[in-house]
């Protein structure tokens, strides 16, 4: 147990009950497990409900050894290692959180100071703080030398906090000030910082609904597909002549292809991998702006959020304070404000100076400092300091304190609280003849030195951007309403003063989130609760922040930001981190984001309009038993012409449209009207021709046929045609003429030159279908954009996401 010294002082833990504590595990270390282990991620990554419809049709293929149609198990390894290499990343930085430094640590065990590391110390140690410590672990202060501690990175409030004999201390927390001696009370996973940590390290996925819709197309495909295969496969051995002559002479194998050509045409595979590395792709154009996104569907989230939650210091601020203005009380002469400002400059340049009157001395560094000598250092408690220059004392402290004594200090207060009322820190200088160590009645006030924030010059430009795109902006901060008010409104925001999140209750959060924009004094706790009730009542919400205060709802909103400049436990836990804490950023990340979704649902149409044509090609020629249309040649050139290629080309391409809700839907309106109808077209010029006995020439058509039609909706979708998509879809008309027209790619694709009877089957079934398509294009288009809105522009406000230009389109 804690003794008494000799003298009277504490003297600590003795070795038999530090060696006790050890053995009942009262030590400050955790064994909690941060994040999944490697084995789960590639588990998590390989069997997949995708890979394994994928994975079977390929053991298949290779079983009957038809190796060159198992080019398509290419993209299950593909996909698996971009999914696994970037959860790991996000493994890595969740290993790396911690809050509290590793720093080694000084304790009073047997009454003499013994160094120890921070997972050495046991519960009731007594532990010694000074300038630059880090609190480590909870404990109750035993005794203080007017000790102060920077609490910002837990609670958010940026003032440091007096802690005298008796107060909690908090682990995580630092000491700005002073010094003091205090007993652990909480070790290990109770302490404030650890429960952060372990709550933060819980793995979680970032809703994406381009993942998610494809993850139920999926799904429903995989209900299909096990009896299709089973159908199509007995369908083939029929067209080959039966089961018994298939077994006997080998062909079993020929229908065993087939069929997996069948199944693998339903699985929209190159839909999975293009969304995959579009996600990549957009990772690394936003890590060469210092971006780095730890999970890559995070891209898309912002590209639909409509609420921006910002912790004020370390987004709209920079987190530092600097010397705003020096304002003389009285005539102010030039002489006397040379002096005052040498005065400040001392007190700014004192080793034992507090935060905050460092903080003045940049803006003094052209000033020769006064001589000072310190008489009473400052102290939370006190609220002031005193020096002396060898003819005067000079005070300098809270306004509040120092002229309360004063009967003529009526205009010096009013003029303190205007100034706070508008965001600023006022401090007082005061002097009294001689050396005083206490301020008395003949103090006399000189200037006010008004401190502020430093906000980050690209914050007011950023939020005008979100203002203009839609998105409802939240200031949700530790410090003082008034205070964050004012500068919210600094940089355009609407504050109405501000609203004291301690006068909320679980039943009126939600109305006042609607109602209001700025909230100050909000602890950890509301921070997660605004993000809650946000999101209960249908919005997308981000939250940035840098302080350990922000960890856990940047955990729990749709997408966390954290700044480079942050805790490490806010980094490990956001989705996307500013490396370089520019807020300006945001707008850049907000169109790679609209990038890749609006390019996601245009080219989702051509994969998902193959599964659907895929489906009812294999059911309609099981059910006649039709032998199956292409071999798996035939898909290969369809897919590269009309779906893969051009897809990745166009998914690249910029695109600013504003984010729309129901990509599914929107996307299904589409695919499987135009899927029915290429589908219908295929099996009336295969199906004639088939029945004529011309196998080949019922291939090469219904291939043609299915190019012709595929060429058109690509055509659709590419709409509106820009150079760079008219060029795309040029070179896949080209590429499609060539691979009939050059015979070494015509044979290599089992194709012939079609009959006259044949190109004029093709071509009358090709004008039907690519008639029909325009028109449910045309339908599909004017429901989604009531008003008969042109395909491609935006509903609603558009402006250029990133160029800050303002410029809107209405339609």
């Amino acid at each position: 147990m804690n003794t008494l010294s000799a003298t009277g002082r504490p003297s600590g833990l003795s070795a038999s009950d530090v060696v006790e504590r050890v053995a009942a595990g009262q030590v400050n270390r955790t064994h909690d497990v941060a994040s999944r282990g490697l084995w789960d991620i590639l588990r998590g990554n390989l069997f997949t409900l995708f890979n394994a419809m994928l994975g079977t049709a390929l053991v298949l293929v290779l079983v009957v050894g038809a190796w060159r149609d198992a080019v398509f198990g290419g993209v299950i390894i593909s996909n698996t290692l971009i999914g696994a290499i970037t959860e790991l990343r996000a493994k890595r930085a969740l290993d790396r959180l911690a809050i509290l430094d590793r720093g080694r640590l000084r304790v009073l065990r047997d009454g003499r100071r013994t160094e120890v590391e921070l997972e050495e110390i046991v519960l009731d140690d007594l532990v010694l703080l000074s300038t630059g410590d880090q609190v480590p672990a909870d404990g109750r202060v035993l005794d203080s030398t007017g000790l102060e501690l920077d609490e910002s990175m837990l609670t958010g409030e940026s003032d440091p906090v007096s802690k005298p004999a008796g107060a909690e201390l908090y682990s995580g927390a630092a000491v700005v000030a002073g010094s003091g001696l205090y007993r652990v009370t909480k070790v290990g996973a109770d302490g404030y910082a650890q429960r952060i940590t372990a709550e933060a390290k819980r793995f979680s996925l970032v809703g994406s609904e381009l993942r998610d819709g494809i993850n139920r197309i999926l799904v429903i495909i995989s209900w299909i597909i096990v009896p299709m295969a089973l159908l199509l496969f007995w369908s083939q051995l029929r067209a080959e002549g039966g089961a018994a002559a298939s077994f006997a002479d080998g062909t079993w194998r020929d229908a065993v292809v087939q069929a997996v050509a069948g199944i693998v045409g339903m699985v929209p595979e190159g839909l999975v991998l293009l969304t995959s590395i579009n996600f990549a792709l957009a990772a690394l154009i936003l890590a060469r702006r210092s971006v780095l996104v730890q999970e890559l569907p995070a891209v898309e989230v912002l590209a639909r959020v409509d609420v921006l939650c910002l912790d004020k210091t370390g987004t709209i601020t920079d987190g530092s304070i600097a010397l705003d203005a020096i304002v003389p009380i009285g005539p102010g002469d030039p002489a006397e404000l040379g002096r005052i400002r040498a005065v400040l400059a001392g007190i700014a340049g004192d080793p034992e100076a507090n935060p905050t009157a460092r903080a003045m001395a940049p803006a003094l560094e052209d000033v020769a400092p006064a001589a000072l000598r310190v008489l009473v250092p400052f102290s939370s408690a006190r609220k002031w300091s005193s020096a002396f220059d060898g003819e005067t004392t000079w005070y300098f402290g809270a306004p509040e304190v120092l002229v309360a004594g004063l009967e003529d200090a009526g205009e010096v207060v009013a003029d303190v609280r205007e100034r706070a009322a508008a965001g600023a820190r006022v401090l007082l200088l005061a002097r009294a003849p001689g050396q005083v160590r206490e301020p008395g009645g003949d103090l006399r006030p000189v200037a006010l030195a008004a401190m502020r924030e430093r906000v980050r010059p690209d914050a007011a430009e950023t939020l005008r951007y979100f203002e203009r795109q839609g998105v409802r902006v939240k200031v949700l901060s530790g410090d003082n309403p008034r205070t964050v008010a004012a500068i919210a409104t600094s940089v355009g925001l609407e504050a109405d003063g501000g609203v004291d999140a301690r006068t909320l209750t679980a039943e009126s959060t939600a109305a006042m989130l609607r109602d209001h924009h700025v909230f100050g004094r909000v602890s950890p706790e509301q921070k997660r609760q605004f993000v809650h009730a946000l999101q209960a009542d249908g919005h997308t919400v981000a939250m940035t922040g840098d302080g350990v205060n922000d960890a856990l709802a940047l955990k729990d909103a749709d997408l966390g930001i954290a700044m480079g400049s942050g805790a490490a436990a806010t980094k490990a836990v956001a989705r996307l981190v500013l490396v370089d804490g520019r807020f300006s950023e945001l707008p850049g990340v907000v169109a790679q984001g609209r990038r890749v979704i609006a390019n996601m649902e245009r080219v989702a149409a051509l994969f998902l309009a193959k599964t659907t044509y895929a489906v009812l090609l294999a059911l309609t020629v099981a059910l006649v038993s039709w032998p199956y249309p292409f071999l798996p040649r035939h898909l290969t050139i369809v897919g590269t012409l009309t779906i893969g290629t051009p897809a990745f080309l166009l998914a690249l391409a910029p695109n600013t449209r504003r984010y729309r809700p129901g990509f599914l839907g929107r996307v299904l309106k589409l695919a499987i009207p135009c899927g029915v109808v290429a589908a219908a077209a295929v099996l009336a010029v295969y199906g004639t021709l088939h029945l004529r006995g011309s196998e080949a020439q019922a291939s090469t058509a219904a291939t043609l046929t299915l190019v012709l039609i595929g060429l058109w909706l690509l055509g659709a979708l590419a709409r509106p045609l820009t150079p760079y998509r008219m060029a795309v879809v040029a070179a896949m008309t080209l590429g499609a003429a060539g691979a009939l027209l050059i015979s070494p790619i015509r044979h290599f694709f089992a194709l012939e030159i079609p009959t006259p009877g044949a190109a004029l089957l093709v071509l009358v079934a090709a004008v039907i279908g690519c008639a029909l398509v325009e028109v449910i294009y045309r339908w599909r288009e004017r429901r989604a954009r009531p008003g008969g809105v042109s395909s491609g522009a935006p509903t609603g406000a558009r402006t250029d996401a990133g160029t800050g230009s303002g410029r809107r389109e209405w339609r």
